[in-house]
């Protein structure tokens, strides 16, 4: 079947201002193989590492945040909000904004495929709606970049699987906002 996605993912995102912005809703996170007090082997440590891979392979310019705002986790979007807004007023040449997590999983569920001889964990984008089933539009939480995040998110995904066949997971979408708001990639 003929793909009708206009797949054109470039972005202009050279120079020396901040393009993307790399931050942790959920700081706490951690993997099975994490160290008790060592940030670089959590959530915070993947965010590193992809900031440095970002710049150091594409030459991006990121900014990578690393406060913690989910000591309640329930609260973690709320506290987040005005910092992420802070950032984003300080820095408005920031196109993209990443907020990332890992994924939670029950048993003995694992993500990782081998790439290339090496496990890699398979990703999936995340997107809030601003809508639910129930409610239908949730008016509370506006979203005018919604369906620019759904675009990119799904263009990059299917982007993943051409390459790397299984490494995309589906995207998830859910009804709410999650500080999607701000910018529409």
């Amino acid at each position: 079947a003929e793909m009708f996605i206009n797949m054109d993912l470039t972005m202009d995102l050279a120079g020396p201002d901040p393009k993307i912005l790399i931050y942790h809703t959920h700081a706490h996170e951690a993997f099975e193989d994490s160290v008790e007090g060592e940030e670089e082997t959590t959530i915070v440590g993947a965010g590193a590492k992809l900031a440095s891979l970002l710049e150091e392979e594409y030459g991006f310019k990121v900014l990578h945040h690393k406060s913690v705002y989910d000591n309640e986790r329930e609260d973690a979007y709320a506290e987040a909000l005005p910092a992420v807004e802070k950032i984003l007023e300080e820095n408005p040449t920031i196109e993209v904004v990443i907020d990332l997590h890992r994924d939670g999983l029950n048993g003995d569920r694992k993500l990782v495929m081998d790439l290339q001889g090496k496990p890699t964990a398979r990703f999936m984008f995340f997107n809030g709606l601003s809508y639910s089933n129930k409610k239908g539009e949730l008016d509370y939480l506006p979203n005018a970049n919604l369906i620019e995040n759904l675009s990119l998110s799904l263009k990059l995904t299917v982007a993943a699987n051409e390459y790397y066949p299984g490494l995309g997971r589906t995207n998830y979408l859910n009804a709410y906002r999650y500080n999607m708001h701000y910018r529409g990639k």
